[in-house]
């Protein structure tokens, strides 16, 4: 069999075969682009935290670098001497790949709202062992410490003690259709992981303005808290107890 011998250039040494751009490794690595660049995204805009909670934040920032040298590192080897071409199969992959990415680009910034607080399930023991014991005669009581009391008996009777202690919340205003015109739930989500194990801590709010504030309207109440049972209830008392405020930067609690 006759052997074939490279080209040689002018000056006697073989010719390098010419390289392409591979069509394959440059969708893959735009592929990778996309998700390096919406992590990077949620993180500079802060919209991270409609997603995860603050244990979990920290995945957004590593997750951009990493996607960012794989972009880097897929597109710098595009160029091969054998181009693949983008196969069906294989650019349906891709689509459905970027997919997730347009949508959360796309849809204007939301939270969990006043339709899903019924549907959210209330906490586990597991998640406020902590907190309950932190209820003390002179710690600060918060949305956290209401959980703990509509979780445990325990923590009902730790805050049970603290019953006309002044208070400060911020949370979301929820009304059903057996809600009082002078009462509403001030709501709050909190979540461990992530949106997805969203629970639901509600507080009474009484002595209420009617119609002076809508269904999910953000607002901070002020005043004595009475726990009854697993139930508190929260006595704004005067108008200027209920201030309306802009969503906070980071809606969710985290225990």
């Amino acid at each position: 069999m006759r052997e074939t011998v490279p080209a040689s250039a002018p000056n006697g040494k073989p010719e390098a075969e010419p390289t392409a751009w591979s069509p394959s490794r440059l969708a893959g690595g735009l592929v990778l682009a996309a998700w390096a660049f919406l992590f990077w995204f949620l993180f500079f805009t802060g919209r991270v935290n409609l997603y995860l909670s603050t244990r979990t934040s920290w995945v957004v920032p590593v997750g951009a670098v990493l996607l960012t040298l794989a972009a880097a590192g897929r597109l710098i080897a595009a160029r091969v001497r054998r181009p693949e071409p983008v196969r069906r199969r294989e650019a349906a992959v891709m689509a459905l790949m970027v997919l997730p990415v347009v949508v959360v680009l796309a849809l204007p910034t939301a939270t969990l709202g006043s339709f899903s607080a019924s549907k959210k399930t209330t906490f586990t023991s597991a998640a406020f062992s902590s907190v309950y014991g932190q209820i003390t005669a002179t710690s600060e009581i918060t949305l956290l410490s209401v959980a703990a009391a509509q979780t445990t008996s325990n923590g009902a009777q730790a805050l049970a003690k603290r019953a006309g202690s002044e208070v400060d919340f911020v949370g979301f205003v929820t009304r059903y259709a057996d809600t009082p015109a002078g009462e509403f739930l001030l709501t709050r989500y909190v979540i461990t992981c992530c949106v997805a194990d969203a629970t639901v801590v509600q507080v009474l709010v009484v002595n209420v303005v009617p119609g002076r504030f809508q269904t999910n309207d953000w607002v901070e109440v002020k005043g004595p808290i009475y726990p009854i049972g697993r139930e508190v209830i929260l006595n704004a008392g005067s108008a200027d107890s209920i201030v309306k405020i802009p969503r906070p930067a980071k809606p969710y609690l985290t225990p």
